[in-house]
């Protein structure tokens, strides 16, 4: 059999289509095969429908070299998946009496009569590999088809990713032929997916060689811009090297937008600094709610650098919980440079913190103005030996992408003040 280098995966079930659930099992794959030096190319999901999903499969198989299927391996009428397989393969399928045993002691154990319909989960197409399953009564299969390999795994997350690690990883490794994709990340704050594109396609060209292809691709997300980098190949070393090179010149056209080239977020890059001088921050937080805190202590040992914050949303909040004069509000509002820096003097004060966030906007979709549109934010930082800044941006979208946008602004404040 030939190298397996390319792969794509087919999400199976009905329920995948609705806003009710989501497919994680792709997540976990594409990571894992990219560590096995499989490049995923491709991922489906497709309903409970024989004919659609035998259409798929045909066609993953025409491409890929590997072809990996997650659920649809249940007792059910619309548990589809070995069935179509095997139809797709023109094998036919017999019941294993060994699997057959297993999912009837499983009920034995749980002092369960099995249902009837639990024998369809042992059947096996012809030629093909049991994986065992010993969190869940559907085995998994490997079935090689010429210089394909096609594996069927069972839905549940719990059941999968032990299967992969113990039955199939070990496997795709040896086939893979010796071949690694490496990556890196940049991620960038402020600015938008075109300015850094402007910027970094005049690189893209030069960051290979005659040994090493380097890819990129931009990804936009509310807050950030990411820049992957990935090679494949056998030369781990050179792999390395080139991408290192890739990252080093990105950072140095970019500039100090760039906060992380090593896969670090935001806050954890926030947490690192201050951990690293020993200071400790707070947050006075209006239009985010505590955002920003959440992100914050998302990171793990946070609460040495953490002290606490402050959700000032309604104005008497601010006035008695952060020592805000009556007087700013009266003149500039509470959208406004003063009072975010008001806030941040209060909340650091008042929490004894080393450096503080002051956060003020309107996230929409009303409460704007011509001096003030929807998406404006003003930010303030507060530090110890140093004057308060504050800077007034304008973001867009509706109000769930502002304040993500709203909450990482005020962490790459952080992250510049503490540089």
């Amino acid at each position: 059999m030939r190298p397996l280098h390319s792969a794509e995966i087919i999400a199976v079930g009905s329920e995948l289509l609705t806003a009710h659930r989501i497919d994680t099992n792709s997540l976990f794959l594409t990571g894992r095969l990219a560590e096995l030096g499989i490049d995923v190319r491709a991922k489906a999901v497709v309903g409970d429908r024989r004919g659609d999903l035998a259409a798929i499969v045909r066609a993953a198989l025409s491409r890929a070299d590997l072809v990996i299927t997650t659920g649809g391996l249940g007792p059910t009428d619309d548990d589809l998946t070995r069935d179509v397989v095997a139809e797709v393969l023109e094998r036919p399928l017999r019941e294993d009496p060994a699997i057959l045993e297993a999912i009837q002691a499983r009920f034995v154990r749980r002092n369960v009569r099995m249902p009837v319909i639990n024998r369809r989960q042992a059947m096996v197409p012809d030629g093909a590999d049991v994986l065992a399953n010993p969190n869940g009564t559907a085995p998994g299969l490997w079935v090689e088809a010429g210089d394909r390999v096609i594996v069927l795994f069972p839905g549940p997350p719990r059941e999968l990713k032990p299967m992969f690690e113990s039955h199939v990883a070990p496997r795709l490794a040896a086939l893979a032929g010796g071949r690694s994709i490496r990556r890196r990340v940049v991620k960038v704050h402020g600015r938008s997916e075109s300015q850094v594109e402007e910027i970094a396609f005049p690189i893209y060209s030069i960051l290979g060689d005659a040994q090493v292809t380097v890819e990129t691709t931009i990804l936009a997300t509310p807050g950030q811009i990411e820049l992957h980098l990935s090679a494949a190949g056998d030369n781990v070393a050179a792999m390395d090297a080139r991408l290192a090179d890739g990252v080093g010149r990105l950072e140095a056209a970019l500039g100090d937008v760039v906060f992380s080239t090593d896969g670090r977020q935001l806050e954890q890059v926030v947490g690192d600094q201050l951990f690293a001088r020993g200071w400790r921050v707070a947050a006075a937080e209006s239009c985010t709610a505590g955002m920003v805190m959440a992100r914050l202590t998302d990171v793990p040992g946070s609460s040495a650098w953490v002290v606490g914050g402050v959700v000032a949303y309604a104005n008497e909040v601010k006035l008695a919980q952060l020592g805000v004069d009556e007087a700013l509000l009266r003149e500039h509002g509470a959208v406004s440079e003063p009072v975010a820096v008001a806030m941040a003097d209060g909340v650091r004060a008042r929490l004894d913190a080393d450096i503080a966030v002051g956060v003020t906007g309107i996230a929409g979709p009303s409460g704007g103005s011509a001096a003030k549109p929807v998406g404006t934010v003003v930010i303030a930082v507060a530090r110890a030996g140093a004057p308060t800044t504050a800077r007034t941006l304008q973001f867009p979208g509706d109000r769930a992408t502002a304040r993500t946008h709203f909450a990482a602004a005020a962490l790459d404040a952080l992250r510049r003040a503490l540089s």
